[in-house]
């Protein structure tokens, strides 16, 4: 995972924090990649990196959600890292697949927010810290998405009456959500954001 480390390296240090909370939390994942080469496995203990999607319907009105069977919560998508992903970006973007079973939806690479979390059930050493990169994908809410081994649902919640959830995920959906309309609001032809396409 020695690309993938060094690019996980280049987009945080590149990537200007929206806060000050978040610039000390982007601090922290470069101080822990600089001091574990292996800070992106899952093998490392008890933090590691992970990447993640929050998917938010083009009118930005709703959001798609999975009822994660281990954590027993609505949560976005997303997970571990894997020696085949190009970045972080990439990473995310193959756990939005994997769990969401979209095909179709736009998805901006550049980083949304981070959030390091405690995970109770990542290992059998004992508590793990997920440091998690989180970005955000725009789709149709079109019934094309699936539900996988993961997840015990997938399911299109209205933002005014989104299911009950950790307090730190309401925080993540208002972030992307906040997103989607600065982007709609200001974007002109042939400007605005990189994303790219599911294939």
């Amino acid at each position: 995972m020695t690309e993938l480390h060094a690019s996980a390296v280049d987009t945080l240090a590149r990537w200007v924090a929206p806060t000050e909370g978040q610039d000390v939390l982007r601090r922290r994942y470069l101080d822990h990649l600089a001091a574990h080469p292996d800070g992106l496995a899952k093998a490392c203990f008890p933090d590691h990196l992970t990447a993640g999607a929050i998917v938010v319907s083009p009118g930005a009105d709703a959001v798609l959600l999975n009822h994660h069977r281990k954590a027993g919560a609505w949560l976005a998508f997303g997970g571990h890292l894997e020696p085949g992903d190009a970045s972080l970006a990439d990473g995310a973007r193959r756990e939005l697949v994997e769990e969401s079973g979209l095909a179709s939806f736009d998805f901006d690479d550049e980083p949304l927010c981070l959030d390091a979390h405690a995970v109770e059930f990542c290992s059998d050493r004992g508590t793990v810290h997920h440091l998690d990169v989180r970005f955000v994908a725009v789709a149709e809410p079109d019934g094309s998405h699936a539900t996988s081994d993961e997840s015990l649902d997938v399911r299109w919640w209205p933002v005014d009456a989104l299911p009950e959830t950790f307090p730190d995920m309401y925080v993540l959906i208002d972030t992307a959500l906040e997103r989607v309309r600065s982007r709609q609001s200001s974007s002109t032809p042939g400007g605005g954001s990189s994303r790219a396409a599911a294939e």
